[in-house]
This record gives C-alpha cells, structure tokens and sequence, in this order.
C-alpha cells in the first residue's frame, strides 16, 4: 500500500512536535534541578565528600555555692589518621611510635584500616600539649592533631561522690558528671575538608571550621570549706577509730541544700581506676541503709508532741526495761533512770519512755507520721543511687514491731532520709527536697540560665511543736547523753544514736553503727550535721564517737559562716571526769593576797614582773577557757593598775 507525501509530511510533523515537546521539558527540568534544587544537590554533594575532624566541646565547670570551681577541663591534643592521605606507612609509624608510647606494628595496623579517620589509641589519646606540638612539627601526611579536654579536679578526692567523674570520651559516669551529663556536654564542632572518593584531599578545596558548643556550668549547693572540715574529721576518725566506714552530711535545714557530703573510704575522680568500683560507685550517704537507732526517736517524739500525747513536764519511771507481749525491752542504762519527767526520757535516751509514746500514739499514727516525715521513699535527691529503706508493713506491725519502731530498731533508713527528717522536725515543720544543685549558668554569658528553688514537699509538723522539739534537743546536749556536742557560747541541739548491726539475720553483739545528729543554732538552726561510723573499734555509743565529730565540724562550720557566740545558751550539766568551761574573772587592780582570799578561783596563776597589783592579765577578763587553765599576771604599783585597767575598759 502506497503512502501518500501528505500522510508522511503529517506524520513527520507529529515526530517534529514530539521531539520539541521532549525538548522542552529536558529543558524545563534541567532548569529546576538547576536553580531550584542546585543549592541543594550541591550542599549533598559536598556533604558526602566532606571528611570531618571532630573538635571537643568544653564540658561545663563545676563550682561550690560561693564559686569555687571543683571541676573544669584541661585542654588536651588527641592524634587522628586519616589513612588514605598516609603517603608511606611504614615510615608515619616509626616516627610516631616513640611519641606515642606504642608499638610501630600496633600505629601500622590501625593506620591502614580502610576508614575515613581512626584515632591512634590509646597513645594518641589525650596526650601533652608538647608531645601534641611535637607531631604537629613532624608534619606528617595524614597525620592530624585535635583539640579534646580532659576533666581535672583541683581539689583531688574533695567531695569526689557528689562530683562524679568522666569517662575517656568525656561522658560522666557517676555523680553529677552522670546525672547532669547532656547539660555538662555540650555540642562538639568540627574541622572538615573535601575528598574523593580515595579519601584524597580535593585539590583547591577549603577546609570549613563548626564551633564547638560549650556545655552549661554548674553551682552546686555544697561549700567548699564545710565540705574540707567535714572530710578532715572523717579522715582523722577512721584513722582513730578503724571502722569499716563513716559517713556526714551537712544540711541547711530551711532549704533542704546540702552544704557538705561525704563518706569514707573515699577516692580520687582523676584517678578512679586505682580504686575499686565498691568505693566510687556507692554513695553512702544515700546508698546505705540500716537500722538508726536512737536518732530516730526524733521521730516519735515530734509526733507525740504534734498529737499531745505527752507533756514532757510528766512523771516515768523506769525501771530499766518494759513488758511488751511477753518481750521484755530493756533500756541501755542497766537498772533504767528510775523516776524522771519525760524531757529527761529524752535526754537521756530511755527506750521504756520511747516505747510507751509510741503505744500513746498507736501504730496507724506513728507509721503516718514517720511517712510523711519521708521514711520508706526516696528524698528526690538529684544524685543517682539513692535507695529507699525499708519499714515494716502495717498489717505485719505488731505490739513488739510498734515498740522497737518508737525507739528506732526494726527500721531501715538511709543517711539522707534521717538529717531530711530531722530538719523537718526541728525548721517549723517543714519537710524539704534536699538537693545539691544550686544554678546553671551560660559559659558565654555568665548570664543564669536556671535556679533550683527550695522545694517544700509537705508540712509534717506545727512550728509550735518543732519549738519544743528543739528545746528538747538542746536539752539532750547540756544535760543529757549529746554532752560530747556541747559547745561553749553556741545553742546546740541534737540526739545520739547506736544501733546493734544485723550480721547473718541475727543482731551483733559486737558490731554498732553509732551516730548523732546535731544543729545549731538551737533557736534558729542555720546547719545540721548527721554523722555515723560503722562499727568503730573500742567504745561502740554515739554519745561517744559521733558526738565529737559532729561538734568539731558545728564549731568551725560556724566560725567561718561568722554565726556570732551567745551568752544565752542553756547551762551545761558537767558529768564526772568532764572538764567545766569557765569565764576569765577580771583580776586587774587586785593583789595577789585579794585574789586568793576574795575570789573563787578556778584557775592556776603564773606571775610577772614586780610590785604588788595586779595591772594586766593573759587571757582578757570575760574569755572562756577549760576549768584549771592557767592565767598569768602582770605585777605593778597601783597607779599603774589605774591606768591600764581605765584602758581595758
């Protein structure tokens, strides 16, 4: 069949205006690939032949509440490879080995690995500024030096379980380096060049810098020169005592911030791995738990008081144990205090007194009581580890469970909980979310970015209660069994505690946990401090070993927080052996004849110089020294004595 020339010019017309068709459209499409996705297109390009150094960003600083800093970097050069920019192997190994600690076979064999960039470890890792140099000078192909920082704590083991440390990579791992670690972080930056698809550098391209982004820096609520006293008497009390551990806490009780914290045995964050993960990663002050004994009958009291379920003006006899069930509960003091008020229960730490304010109470009020004064939960204290304690349930709680509760044997508890509780019992009944996080702030700026507030979880008791809480408390320092607390010109509260150990399911006769727990000022707490010592050797009483403790770190925690000395403190009740704390009379103008036979003296005399009036003195009238101190004297004539004694007035 013949095609006509119009069919064949009609058909070449429609191939004609296809093609065209086709054309356009390549053309259109080209169009948008290049101007409407070429920046696009181009930034995945360059992406996917880019190569990038990775720069480390500053970890934030850590500071005490005053700005002490506890924590901060050290910058440290770090070496990486980028093996196929490695001209001649063999030869980059033999200078880097002597440099880097490492065997040319082990430099070799990771700088041929077929990846973009490795890191020469672990010599490579971390290494001196100088040694960093030293490679930089050698100009190696393929060889580059970054920036990384390596976390530094000036301090050494200075509040090491509050802080934490790092990891190799920067990455916390326990304290608050753990518990804070995106916010201590950081974003890190980079340098990174193009290359083909060898690896090879691309000839004429630049390299492109990404700034790092520092992590926040944080203020804890700890201070650094509480913290020091504490650790210092820790540290002399186990090289005294050779317990097995000893734990502190400092706390101001009307925000729940924790001032100090620490246990022993303790460790140094730079150096962890000397010691054995048992000590860095238990923090006993809220890991540990175990029976408080007699601290806690803080406890019962604030919730007889709180009930009127007791006037401490009240008669008790104590015959040295009580009947409960069958059991009989003996008391410490063998043949018990005898007839008392129930004030002196509490000074002096009766059990049958304690027994019977919790039968007053009953067990559904007691057991409220001691939960919402935060026993059996957490604190939500922001540090990780924190365990819960144990306490009976109240269907398992019996007439003997009540009676050993009330004086503190039974239940399980940990450090943190008790000096919460205690606050709360002693503030005006406020029971706070301790913490050790104060603010974070913005390395750039300076500027806050965030501030941890007190945090009021309940109130527990009436401030009318806490007053006398207190007041009994300082009664137990002046006349009872937290004597050893006693300092002179300071109100101090506080109550011992010893508790037997349960060894094998069974209590130990031999092995105590003994504690205080002490504030001051009694009126207006500004500090309390709850001490423990696990089984300490020799004298096994929490008046005993605990006590002291407490009050040397009260006396000079006081001092340096320039809390001023009062005259109105409750007197003390001197037990037999204990040395009297006296005032230094004004002997200036007298004779020496005057002040043997007018004045009742407590003290040795040493005299100076000539004549027979008395016209100056070491120590200065109205100083409080120990019974029996010597005060020397300087002999003049009276005229003398007139005019000196005119100027000490």
């Amino acid at each position: 069949m013949k095609v006509s020339k119009i069919t064949i010019r009609r058909r070449l017309l429609l191939l004609l205006l296809l093609l065209v068709m086709l054309f356009a459209a390549l053309v259109i499409r080209l169009a948008y690939v290049q101007l409407g996705q070429g920046a696009e297109l181009s930034a995945k390009a360059e992406d996917s032949w880019r190569r990038n150094i990775p720069f480390s960003a500053k970890r934030g600083e850590i500071s005490d509440r005053n700005g002490v800093t506890l924590a901060y970097n050290i910058t440290t050069p770090t070496v990486m490879a980028i093996p196929v920019q490695i001209k001649d192997p063999k030869a980059t190994a033999r200078s880097l080995a002597p440099l880097l600690g490492m065997s040319e076979e082990q430099i070799l064999k990771t700088i041929t690995k077929r990846q973009s960039i490795v890191r020469l470890q672990p010599g490579g890792r971390k290494i001196t500024m100088d040694k960093g140099q030293q490679i930089r000078d050698l100009a190696l192909p393929g060889i580059v030096v970054a920036e990384d920082n390596k976390r530094y704590y000036p301090y050494g083991g200075l509040a090491a379980h509050i802080l934490g440390f790092t990891g190799s990579y920067n990455q916390g791992l326990t304290g608050v380096e753990q518990k804070y670690d995106s916010q201590l972080n950081g974003m890190s930056g980079s340098i990174s060049y193009l290359s083909d698809a060898g690896g090879r550098l691309m000839p004429g391209s630049s390299e492109k810098y990404v700034e790092p982004k520092d992590g926040l820096n944080l203020q804890l609520t700890i201070d650094k020169t509480i913290q020091s006293i504490m650790e210092r008497e820790l540290d002399q009390a186990m090289a005294r005592l050779q317990a097995n551990s000893a734990i502190s806490i400092a706390m101001d009780p009307n925000s729940g911030e924790i001032l100090a914290m620490a246990s022993r045995p303790g460790y140094d964050p730079g150096n962890y791995q000397e010691y054995t993960a048992e000590v860095y990663n238990r923090n006993l002050p809220i890991w540990m738990t175990y029976e408080p004994g007699s601290t806690f009958k803080i406890i019962t009291l604030a919730a007889a008081l709180e009930e009127k379920k007791v006037n401490l003006n009240e008669g008790f006899f104590d015959p040295g144990f009580i009947k409960v069930a069958g059991a009989s509960l003996r008391c410490w003091k063998r043949g018990g205090h005898g007839s008392q008020t129930f004030l002196q229960v509490v000074e002096n730490s009766c059990n049958p007194g304690f027994v019977t304010l919790g039968q007053r109470l009953g067990k559904e009020t007691l057991f409220k009581y001691i939960k919402d004064f935060g026993f059996g939960s957490k604190t939500g204290i922001d540090l990780s580890g924190e365990e819960n304690g144990i306490l009976f349930k109240l269907s398992q709680v019996g007439p003997v469970e009540l009676a050993t509760t009330s004086f503190g044997q039974g239940v399980s508890v940990t450090p943190i909980q008790q000096i919460t509780a205690v606050s709360a019992a002693i503030n005006g009944g406020k029971l706070y979310k301790p913490h050790v996080t104060k603010s974070w702030t913005n390395p750039d700026t300076g500027q806050i970015v965030d501030e941890v507030e007190p945090t009021v979880v309940r109130q527990v008791i009436s401030e009318a209660t806490s007053k006398q809480v207190r007041s009994a408390l300082e009664s137990v320092v002046a006349n009872g069994t937290g004597g050893n607390a006693f300092i002179d010109g300071y109100r101090v509260g506080g109550k011992t505690g010893t508790a037997q150990k349960v060894v094998n399911g069974r209590y130990s006769t031999s092995e105590h946990i003994v504690s205080f727990i002490g504030f001051a000022p009694a009126d207006d707490p500004k500090i309390v401090v709850y001490t423990a010592v696990d089984n300490p050797q020799g004298i096994q009483f929490g008046g005993v070993v605990a006590a002291p403790i407490v009050r040397n770190i009260l006396t000079d925690a006081l001092e340096y927080m320039e809390v001023p000395p009062r005259k109105d403190q409750m007197t003390k009740k001197y037990k037999y052996g204990e040395t009297k704390i006296v005032t230094v009379p004004d002997l200036i103008g007298h004779s020496v004849q005057e002040i043997y036979e007018d004045l009742n003296m407590n003290f040795s005399l040493a005299k100076s110089g000539v004549g027979n009036i008395v016209i100056n003195q070491a120590p200065k009238p109205g100083t409080r020294v120990e019974s029996g101190s010597t005060i020397r004297i300087y002999m003049g004539q009276e005229s003398e004595a007139g005019i000196e004694h005119d100027h000490s007035e």
